[in-house]
């Protein structure tokens, strides 16, 4: 197959049959988007590291295999990108951070082995905020949106929200603690599925806060980000905190559509304090589903949610506070002002303080429980605003003063609670930019969260949409 000027916008579900019938190579696939990678990541800025030799290695010995009747599936020849908190063996690994710009484990994060086990090609690793908290390390670079520069690209999976919508990558991999998967997926219009809490393994992943963090895959198509989790869930020897449950067939749904299907849906929730075409677009979307025969369900939200939201900020720093320190406050002024002050914060909470907050964490997961008790899955956007234009020096700088835990109302409740949610495109908003329905599932249910992306996508076209560049 010869090369496409559009080859690079293509999803995985449509490649993988190309490159198992041999009709396009690995290798010239790997070499195209190395090329794009060149051409245009100076001013993207999506990756910290860029891996070619290893990557063209990879595409030869996939294309051999694959000339041997060795197949591996999906994945096999598949240009991918990981965010880089990712541990990976003989590359730099620096959580968006300087204290780490030296960091070169002889490791393999899981989610990096069972990756390269599917035989994936690794283009390199991502740029990102600081510790995965909200601002960047002063010494590192920011990346672009894609869609309109100097606008917000997400929280910390910003370089795998930009890579993927802008095509530098097929598929990669994020981190979501209050929201790092599905935010930069909704700002730059690509697909972000956060799975249950213990769903993947976070063995080689460095920690923002333990209990919050879930790793997963952000892409251009539902089916792509199925086939991404497919291969990286499962138990782990190395992680006392992966579920071992078995791993279901995440595309078991695709194309069964949503007929019977019941999608909680609270106006209030997902309308008030909203910019109106964003709260139209995600309105709309749920009528799409309505629309193809699930049964749309009034609910209403947990009455504690806004007092739960403010728990949010205790709990996460004062587990990223345990989870540096063995080089804060020893290295501190190697910090972003940011995480320097997140940690400070962290540092400084009383147990009682954490008790408190832990408490709150407990009754929004029971409330919201009650909430999902009749419904397959809830319908609610995926951020509470599109991308906003920011300046370098907001986001090198501290932590905002007027930094407002609410604003994370349609994130933070499913970390809190580890429920998996997926993150879709449903627009663009009246400035032109991406705007993204998110649907949230019981424990476990990531399959009902692909069959439901699935047939949104399919009855509409906003996963086509692509960023100018």
């Amino acid at each position: 197959m010869p090369p496409s000027a559009e080859l690079h916008y293509k999803t995985i579900v449509e490649l993988a049959p190309l490159i198992e019938s041999r009709e396009l190579s690995p290798v010239d696939l790997a070499q195209e988007m190395l090329d794009r990678i060149e051409r245009l990541d100076g001013t993207l800025k999506t990756y910290a590291t860029l891996t070619p030799e290893l990557a063209l290695r990879q595409a030869r010995q996939a294309e051999q295999e694959i000339i041997e009747g060795n197949y591996r599936g999906p994945l096999h020849g598949i240009p991918i990108a990981v965010k880089d908190l990712c541990n990976t063996a003989g590359i730099r690994t620096m959580g968006g951070s300087a204290v780490f710009a030296d960091n070169v484990p002889d490791y393999d994060a899981t989610v990096v082995a069972k990756l390269r086990d599917a035989g994936s090609v690794l283009l390199g690793k991502l740029n990102m905020t600081e510790g995965a908290m909200g601002g960047y390390n002063p010494k590192l670079q920011i990346p672009e949106n894609p869609w309109r520069a100097s606008y917000w690209a997400g929280a910390s999976s910003s370089g795998s929200g930009s890579a993927t919508a802008a095509g530098l990558a097929f598929a990669a991999l994020g981190s979501d603690t209050g929201g790092s998967i599905r935010h930069p997926a909704a700002v730059c219009g690509t697909v972000g599925l956060k799975p249950t809490w213990g769903r993947v393994s976070r063995y080689g992943v460095m920690d923002l806060a333990h209990s919050l963090d879930h790793v997963g895959p952000l892409t251009r198509s539902v089916g792509d980000a199925g086939i991404v989790l497919q291969a990286i869930s499962g138990s782990d020897p190395n992680d006392v905190t992966a579920l071992p449950h078995e791993v279901p067939t995440m595309l078991a749904g695709v194309g069964t559509g949503v007929k019977g299907l019941k999608i909680g849906w609270d106006e209030d929730y997902s309308t008030v304090d909203m910019e109106p075409s964003f709260a139209a677009a995600v309105e709309a979307g749920v009528r799409v589903m309505e629309d193809l025969g699930a049964e749309i369900v009034p609910v209403k939200m947990p009455a504690i949610l806004r007092e739960a939201m403010a728990a949010w900020p205790v709990i996460c720093s004062s587990e990223a506070a345990v989870a540096h320190s063995a080089t804060f406050p020893s290295r501190a002024s190697e910090y972003g002002p940011f995480l320097r002050g997140w940690l400070e914060n962290g540092s400084g909470h009383t147990a009682t303080e954490y008790a408190r907050a832990h408490g709150l964490r407990l009754a929004l997961n029971g409330g919201l429980r009650d909430t999902m008790r009749n419904i397959d899955v809830l319908a609610c956007p995926s951020t509470s605003r599109a991308s906003y234009p920011v300046t370098p020096e907001f986001l090198y700088g501290p932590i905002p003063p007027d930094r407002d835990p609410w604003s994370s109302r349609f994130t933070v409740p499913y970390d809190f609670s580890g429920l998996p949610a997926i993150a879709l495109p449903c627009g663009l908003d009246d400035n032109g930019m991406p705007v993204s329905l998110q649907f949230a599932g019981h424990h476990l249910a990531e399959p009902i969260l692909v069959r439901v992306g699935d047939a949104f996508e399919r009855a509409t076209e906003f996963h086509n949409l692509h960023p100018p560049v």
